[in-house]
Parts: structure tokens; sequence; C-alpha cells
């Protein structure tokens, strides 16, 4: 509907191809007007009205009505004669591009959006040592929290991991990854960020992955953050997988988590090379728990890694039969019922009893 849109009204036609570019990024829709006449039609209903200079002074001179939310957009210092129509109006910001171009995208895409949830949650999976098993686990806490009926977005923050998407056998599914959205920052859509991305085929629906590409580079830490953000926004589960050395990215995502889990194999070795994972991550400020895998050659219990590593044990998982051929063969992990799903679901129910940060 026209009332639920920004109005535009600009001459300067470098400054509303700007506009357009940053609405379309922060996936809201504009109504472009040609002048005041057009626009008094909206001038009351619309979320946000922006306008240049020439803009301004053609809506003083046609005596509108003072309102709020209007955004006056320049690329140098407006005209001081400008000013006194900008305060009859009720302007609210007078803006230069693009040194305001996150202002702007964070407004119009609130516009778009409407205010966040704040039910959203934010789940970190890391390695206590290499073949730990996380990426399995975050996958199998997204499978099985998309059939709990959750609206689940997968993060793939380990360029080396040979990327989730071949984990989910979609590798071939049409959608971006990592390299088609970096750079990017600032604030983005949540239902752009979906519609743009691959749906894996799992049992419960199409679980939406934004996964590393097998010869691209990683995410950058400010598109971790537009990502990760979005992601919560929506109030679904963000489910990121980080690579145990924790490079800038991931100790971005690191910080935006409300619940970290750290997977260990129950070996002294591997309780070993966990500690110093834990130590890194506890120095984020994130609270930490610990998911023991067995098998345990040597004995070791799951208690004796919990007091290893001085965090609480979250869930013991026993091996899952047939996880290797099912993973050889694309499918995604965590069957309705199983050790891995149980571990799962122990996360989840975690990360669902109460954002603690």
């Amino acid at each position: 509907m026209d009332e639920a849109r920004p109005l535009v009204l600009m001459e300067d036609t470098e400054l509303l191809d700007e506009a357009l570019r940053l609405a379309a990024a922060a996936g809201c829709d504009v109504q472009r007007v040609p002048d005041p006449a057009a626009a008094r039609q909206h001038w009351a209903s619309a979320p946000l009205v922006l306008l240049d200079d020439t803009g301004l002074r053609h809506c003083a001179e046609a005596d509108l009505p003072r309102r709020a939310d209007i955004v006056v957009l320049t690329r140098t210092e407006p005209d001081p004669a400008l000013w006194r129509q900008a305060v009859e109006l009720g302007v609210q910001k007078v803006l230069a591009l693009p040194e305001a171009e996150d202002w702007l995208t964070t407004t119009l895409a609130d516009v778009a959006e409407g205010p966040g949830s704040d039910a959203g949650r934010v789940l970190a999976v890391i390695g206590g040592r290499g073949g730990a098993g996380a990426s399995v686990l975050a996958c199998a806490a997204s499978v099985v929290a998309l059939r709990r009926g959750e609206q689940v977005l997968l993060v793939d923050c380990d360029p080396l991991g040979g990327g989730l998407d071949l984990m989910l056998g979609a590798e071939h599914t049409e959608g971006l990854r990592w390299p088609g959205l970096t750079p990017t920052r600032g604030r983005m859509s949540s239902s752009s960020l979906r519609s743009a991305l691959p749906a894996a085929d799992v049992r419960g629906g199409g679980l939406t992955v934004l996964s590393c590409d097998r010869d691209g580079s990683g995410p950058e830490p400010a598109a971790v953050e537009a990502v990760v953000s979005a992601g919560r926004r929506s109030g679904g589960i963000v489910v990121c997988d980080l690579p145990r050395h924790l490079p800038a990215a991931a100790l971005t995502a690191l910080d935006l988590a409300d619940l970290a889990v750290l997977v260990v194999p129950a070996e002294v070795r591997a309780c070993a090379a966990a500690s110093r994972v834990a130590e890194r991550a506890l120095n984020r400020g994130v609270q930490l728990r610990v998911v023991v895998r067995g098998p345990a050659p040597g004995g070791l219990q799951a208690e004796d890694v919990e007091r290893s590593l001085a965090l609480p044990l979250l869930a013991a998982m026993r091996p899952e039969p047939g996880i290797d051929r099912a993973l050889d063969n694309g499918h995604a992990p965590a069957q309705a019922r199983g050790p891995l799903a149980e571990a799962a679901g122990c996360v989840l129910d975690a990360l669902r009893g109460g954002r603690t940060r």
C-alpha cells in the first residue's frame, strides 16, 4: 500500500539514485512523487519523507504542513536559507551521503520490517579440536529447530570447513554464498536475506543456509554482524558454525551469541586443546557450555571433561549410527530420533531458556 511506503521527492538525480539503491538494499519499497502536489496526498500517512534541497524548498513553498520523520539528503552543506524552511516543515535530520549511508539504510529497514522481534536467539557452535563434530551439531541443531517450527538461519563462519551446503546436500541449490554477500555492512533486511540464500531440503522443510564456498574467502566481521543481526530480528534462531581458531569474523558472531557450545570428544588430548579454545571464548563474555562426544577410548567420562574444562556440561552424546554414510550422501544430520537429535534438543532447550546477555 502507498500509505506504508516512504515518500521520496528529489530532483538531484545522483542523490535519488543513491537513495533508491539504499532502499533496495534495505528491502524497502518507496513511493516516488514528481512534485508537492502529488506528495500532498500521502504527506500525512507516509512513515518517512526523503527530500533533497530542491524538494525541501518546493514543499515549503507549497505550504505543506509540518510533520515528523522528514529527512533531507544532500551532497554539500545546504544553503543557510533552507534551514528556516527545514524547521517549519519539522525536518528530523539533514544528512550528507555517502557518510550517512548506514543510518539511512537502518532507518529504511526499520520502516520496511517494523520493530524487530525480541524473541530471536543466536547459537554459536565451536569445536574443541579439529574434527570434533561442531559442524555436524550445528547442522543438527538447525534441523531440529526447524522441525520444532522455528524460523532458522544457519551461518557458516568457517572458510576452511568445505561449506555447510555440502554437508546438507545443497551444494547445487541456487542462492548466494558468502563471496556473493561480502563486503556487506550496516543493516540488512531479513526477508531480503532469506530470499537470496539457498534453502536445503531437509525433513521438516527448507533450511536457510549461508555457506562458505569451496574456493572463496570467508566473511568479514561487518558482514557477519549484519547477517546475524538480521536473522535475530526475524525472531527465529541463528546457528553459527565457528572455526576453533576464532578469527575476527567468528569473534563477531561469538559476541552476538546468547549461548555458545563447545563440542569436545571424550579424549585427554581433546580436553587439552579445548581448554585453549574455551579460554578465548570466555574472554568475550559469552555463556559457554560443553557437549561431550563419545565414544571414550580411554574410558574418560563426560563428567571428567566437565571438571577438566570447568564448564557446565550441557549434553553427553553417544555415537550416531550411520552418520558418516549419511553425510557422505548429502543427507542432513539429526534423524527424528537418536543421540544427535537428543543432544541438539538439549542445546536448543538451553538456548530458548532465556537470553542471558
